[in-house]
């Protein structure tokens, strides 16, 4: 397979896994993992961690306990001070709420301020009881302690949001700094190294790897007569022909000005020349138009094989496919040459 952004980042992105797996686990969750802790540290009938309203969240009728309690939870603004109130039925606001003296007969309210990075108001964490009681020392530090573990846990939400965000964008840049603007091709850097892994890959099992070495006849007198953007926009349609005759893992990149080199991993050199056929071929019978003329096109390529050349590096592949390009520019246009050893000029 060519190279992807797994083989340059494969450390990155193990090392944010982490961040992967904290993302993952819902809101709802964490919530959910904080009220039980609340319920159980201070022994009260519910507790609500709200950031608006915990209203219909319990999916529970509106008759249910659950869902009364959130109403009147719902019912107290968030507030950033904390708020404690042993007997509600001693309070002047909530001593004739219906839920006070009707079921389900709360009596115990608290509420504790969760705050932001910067100091503003998140939310609440709210504890209900049935009996009238107050928080002694301990237990309102406990309190405090449990909301600054909330406001941790937000905060380390943020920060792993905002790491995996740099994560993407260094890979988008990793990526862009190895595709070609025009093309939209590999780079030379990127295909070279793409030669390479695709050479370890393909010698580790056993198979054949062949690359092609392409370059259009006439591009240079076309820039010359036509200027640059045409001979871009030429040049542009060409790749995408090329693209059409090559595997989807086979790779592409952009060598040269005009020069482009194809990776085809286990490629036999009989199956190279068949492809390398098939794309001048493809470029041969569709003539492109240049400035509203139908204009010839053609392409020379080089092609060598591991098969034929089975010890040798990426460059000496690179430099063997060179000189089967010159072969075959030599022999003329619209030609495939097959590097052999001792007949760098032989044409097929």
């Amino acid at each position: 397979m060519p190279m992807s952004m797994a083989d340059l980042g494969s450390t990155t992105l193990q090392a944010n896994s982490g961040f992967d797996r904290i993302l993952a686990e819902k809101m709802e969750t964490k919530v959910a993992r904080f009220e039980r802790l609340g319920i159980k540290l201070f022994s009260v009938a519910n507790c609500f961690l709200t950031f608006g309203s915990v209203t219909g969240r319990s999916g529970l009728s509106e008759h249910s306990i659950t869902e009364m309690e959130a109403v009147f939870s719902d019912e107290h603004p968030l507030t950033d001070t904390f708020v404690v109130i042993p007997d509600l039925l001693a309070d002047p606001r909530d001593g004739t709420h219906k839920h006070v003296t009707g079921a389900p007969f709360i009596r115990f309210y608290a509420s504790f301020p969760i705050l932001g990075q910067d100091g503003s108001l998140l939310g609440c964490f709210r504890l209900l009881d049935y009996q009238p009681r107050t928080l002694d020392e301990e237990q309102h530090l406990l309190l405090s302690d449990l909301a600054t573990a909330i406001e941790h846990e937000l905060a380390l939400n943020v920060i792993c949001h905002n790491q995996l965000e740099l994560v993407k964008q260094n890979r988008r840049l990793k990526r862009d700094s190895l595709i070609d603007p025009l093309l939209g091709t590999w780079n030379k850097v990127a295909i070279v190294r793409s030669l390479g892994i695709e050479m370890e890959r393909c010698v580790r099992s056993d198979k054949p790897l062949s690359l092609l070495y392409l370059l259009p006849d006439q591009m240079a007198g076309m820039r010359q007569q036509h200027g640059q953007i045409t001979s871009d926009q030429l040049l542009v349609r060409m790749v995408s022909r090329v693209r059409s005759c090559i595997r989807p893992f086979d790779a592409l990149g952009r060598f040269g000005n005009d020069q482009l080199l194809v990776v085809l991993p286990g490629a036999s050199r009989l199956v190279a020349t068949a492809v390398a056929e098939r794309i001048r071929l493809s470029i041969m019978t569709h003539p492109e138009k240049v400035e509203s003329e139908e204009t010839a096109v053609t392409v020379c390529i080089g092609v060598v094989s591991s098969d034929i050349f089975p010890d040798v590096d990426p460059e000496t592949l690179i430099s063997l496919a060179e000189k089967a390009l010159l072969s075959a520019k030599n022999a003329g246009n619209n030609t495939v040459v097959q590097a052999m050893p001792g007949q760098p000029d032989m044409m097929i």
